[in-house]
């Protein structure tokens, strides 16, 4: 039962404490260039047109008559 309980409490720290213990290339620079041209972009355009698709389709949806409730 002991082992059960051992196992992962080890696996949990030994994966949070893998960041410390790994450094692929040491101390770099601060760099403070954030590329947010095109992608970001792109993706608020889309969110719009769906915004806009969704709008668009709950006003036809509340002018249909329902038939079925009748």
């Amino acid at each position: 039962m002991k082992k059960r309980v051992l196992y992962p409490i080890i696996a949990i720290i030994l994966m949070l404490s893998s960041p410390m213990l790994v450094h692929a290339q040491g101390d770099l620079p601060p760099v403070n260039d954030v590329p947010i041209d095109g992608g970001l972009s792109l993706l608020i355009a889309a969110g719009v047109g769906y915004g806009i698709k969704k709008v668009r389709d709950g006003r036809k949806d509340k002018q249909k008559p329902d038939v079925l409730s009748k």
